[in-house]
């Protein structure tokens, strides 16, 4: 099983997989499952995990696996998928707003950040304007390195949060 693009008529279904999971979900429209990656199983879907993009950044969010497949490395697939789907549209920096996986996210290579250091275009989002408490934790992780810096620099950075 591998992630593959979400099509708007998964929405009832991604919705219910979110809702299942205590994730929000009630802004999710069709127009958002363009960034959107799902696995499916003779069931329907099984997974599912999205990206909010706003220029160079992305917002990782909605990452669910169903209850009777969760710890079977779904959730980890979803993400690496994601990331690659991400740096290949140009996306140096992924953000996320988690109140239960900071330790997932952080054995990934994401680390704490602050809320006030995210782009505007990110923080302008309805998680992070609204759906989200304050006290979630809020994480990114560098996926390209920024415009003038090497690759080197950039590599021995990720080394240090990884």
């Amino acid at each position: 099983m591998s992630p593959e693009s979400a099509y708007p008529s998964d929405l009832d279904a991604i919705v219910r997989l979110l809702a299942d999971a205590a994730l929000p979900h009630h802004d999710l429209t069709p127009e958002h499952l363009r960034h959107f990656l799902v696995l499916r199983d003779a069931d329907g879907i099984s997974g599912a995990v999205g990206m909010e993009a706003a220029g160079d950044a992305g917002l990782l969010r909605s990452l669910a696996v169903s209850a009777d497949r969760r710890g079977q490395g779904l959730a980890s697939r979803l993400v690496d998928a994601l990331e690659a789907y991400a740096r290949a549209a140009g996306i140096r920096t992924l953000y996320l707003l988690t109140t239960t996986a900071e330790g997932f996210f952080a054995r990934r290579g994401y680390a704490r950040a602050e809320r006030s250091a995210v782009p505007a275009a990110i923080a302008a989002t309805a998680e992070f304007r609204a759906i989200c408490p304050a006290s979630a934790a809020c994480m990114a992780k560098a996926l390209l390195p920024a415009p003038g810096e090497s690759q080197p620099a950039f590599a021995a950075a990720q080394a240090s949060v990884e």
